[in-house]
């Protein structure tokens, strides 16, 4: 028997299975089979098997010599040169950009320390597709060192893509604190992370309207939140070439004295808020009418203690009701420290308290809920009494909710509504902190005490959360995230809390997507992606060193979040 193609005039060759023999002088044969819908790997197969030659099994031929998770290497991989942070890094490649890519990688996959990156890419594939096994943390280092004197150029192209003239640009300050001695970064100041007895380092990280990351300015820990504003000034205008930027910041940032700062540069505008004082201020004054919000939440007025500006007066019902409620809470927990320290001084009858022993006390029970305004204490040698100041509880709850936005923008360019839309964007900035040190890219613990390894190690931070941001924004149908949230924001009240969309209601209810698939948090999902393993085959022979690799087909997750970022699959290599 034997396999013939047979050729046809109009139609595909035909694959037959023939059987021949002789008669005499005549060879004759015969057709058995038509083989044509066969696949062409089973006519092979069956060619070599009449043919008598050996049928082998891969499996026979080749042994599993490596197995890495590879799935979230290809994601992020992908994501950067999609995005094209290989080229903003540096337009040409070399082994710097690889080191520094790999770095990037290895804060979204594992962060940790420059020794233990260089140990950790091994049991993923990250460090074969950079081609950056041998690198050492002294490389490390120096690759650091090396992004260090690139920064600016860095920061400016980020610019050039996502700032313009005309531009909104969102800008806040954090703190990480310190575990060391020689950092000349870190100084004792304002702890947001709440660890008593560290010193800080201060940095700012300025972003687009949206949130995206721009640019990262470190700063020593006992720097003031307000003295950072005129290098992001300056930056803006000098380092980017930027001559008309609207800049949000908080009303701790954008102090008064920030402002007439701003003032002198006529293309610079501003939004920010006031503080409590300056919008007692206002009332007291007859500027700010409280009966404005009888009938709607949203006011703008105008006084002439601010110039040239616009005053947004606000009223939050929700959040009066909240800071009535605890404010109360607060001055209860405060009554029953004081109802304990009266009780006290009472029973010591044989040695009264002193006034002064009574007054520390007193005081440290003031402090722990900071609300000593509130209440009257008469302190003598064995005697203490207090009361509330009724008066001054009244007045303060008179602007519960209430909050004022000031901007020195035109009603013509910024309404009313967009403007508070605005400033609330700032909690974009918040998110990043909060990515940055809490949740995915962990800035602390920082291991690196020189004046240039800490801002470059920073700055890795920020690359990654560049990357971080843009992945989250696209993978948003299957996290648990709100797809629709800008969308919501441009509709709603802007004064009232906002509310997710129906969708995302759904997928926090059901924690599927109306596809079916489980909806994920972002870490979550990268370890899904990194179930995606790639495999080592190598052939079982002494003389022939032949080795390929093979990825196993995608998920439903792994596929559609793939799709979701706009790369190609690759099942193989």
């Amino acid at each position: 028997m034997y396999i013939e193609t047979v050729p046809n005039r109009d139609s595909p060759p035909a694959i037959l299975l023939r059987e021949g023999w002789r008669e005499g002088k005549k060879t004759r044969k015969r057709t058995l089979a038509n083989l044509s819908g066969w696949p062409t790997q089973k006519i092979e197969t069956l060619r070599r098997l009449l043919r008598d030659e050996p049928l082998v099994s891969p499996h026979d031929l080749f042994e599993t010599d490596e197995t890495l998770p590879h799935g979230h290497v290809e994601v992020i991989l992908g994501t950067i040169r999609k995005l094209g942070l290989d080229s903003v890094i540096a337009a040409k490649h070399c082994r710097e950009r690889d080191l520094v890519l790999a770095m990037v990688a290895e804060r979204l996959i594992h962060p940790c320390s420059k020794l233990a990156t260089t140990r950790h890419w091994h049991t993923t594939t990250l460090a074969e597709e950079l081609s950056v096994g041998d690198a050492d943390e002294d490389d490390l280092y120096a690759a650091m060192d090396w992004l260090l004197e690139r920064k600016g150029r860095i920061e400016k192209k980020l610019a050039e893509r996502h700032l313009s003239d005309g531009a909104t640009v969102l800008y806040d300050v954090t703190s990480s604190y310190y575990e060391g001695r020689k950092c000349p970064w870190a100084r004792f100041g304002y702890n947001r992370d709440g660890q008593k007895g560290l010193p800080i380092i201060v940095y700012g990280v300025m972003t687009d309207a949206g949130g995206c990351p721009v640019s990262v300015e470190v700063y020593a820990g006992n720097t003031g939140d307000p003295t950072t504003v005129a290098d992001q000034v300056e930056k803006l205008r000098e380092e980017f070439g930027l001559t008309r930027v609207v800049l949000v910041g908080d009303r701790g940032m954008l102090t008064q004295t920030q402002i007439k700062n701003l003032k002198k540069y006529p293309g610079l505008g501003w939004i920010t808020a006031l503080r409590s004082p300056a919008i007692r201020k206002l009332v007291d004054h007859g500027a700010l009418q409280l009966s404005l919000f009888d009938e709607k939440n949203l006011a703008e007025i105008t006084s002439p203690d601010y110039p040239g500006e616009r005053l947004m007066v606000c009223h939050n019902p929700v959040l009066a009701e909240e800071r009535r409620r605890k404010r109360l809470q607060l001055v209860e927990a405060t009554e029953e420290g004081l109802a304990k320290l009266g009780k006290e001084v009472v029973r010591r009858t044989k040695t009264p308290m002193k006034q002064s022993d009574i007054g520390v006390k007193a005081g440290k029970i003031l402090g722990r809920h900071k609300v000593a305004k509130h209440f009257i204490l008469k302190i003598r040698d064995g005697s203490f009494e207090w009361t509330r100041r009724e008066d001054a509880i009244k007045k303060e709850a008179e602007l519960d909710g209430i909050y004022v936005i000031r901007t020195s923008e035109p009603r013509e360019r910024l309404s009313a509504e967009d403007t508070v839309r605005k400033y609330k964007s700032l909690s974009d900035v918040e998110r990043a902190f909060r990515c940055l040190k809490s949740l995915d890219l962990l800035v602390r613990p920082i291991r690196h005490r020189s004046e240039d390894r800490v801002p470059a190690h920073i700055f890795l931070c920020l690359l990654a959360y560049y990357v971080e941001w843009h992945m989250r924004k696209a993978l948003a149908p299957i996290l648990f995230e709100d797809e629709e949230r800008e969308e919501e924001r441009k509709r709603r009240d802007p004064i009232l809390p906002a509310k997710p969309s129906e969708s995302a209601k759904m997928k926090k209810w059901t924690h599927t997507t109306p596809d079916g698939l489980p909806v994920h948090d972002f870490a979550t999902l990268m370890a899904e992606l990194a179930t995606r393993g790639r495999v080592t085959y190598k052939l079982k022979s002494k003389e022939i060193d032949l080795t390929y690799t093979q990825a196993p087909e995608l998920t439903p997750v792994q596929k559609r979040a793939t799709e979701l970022l706009g790369l190609l699959p690759v099942s193989g290599k």
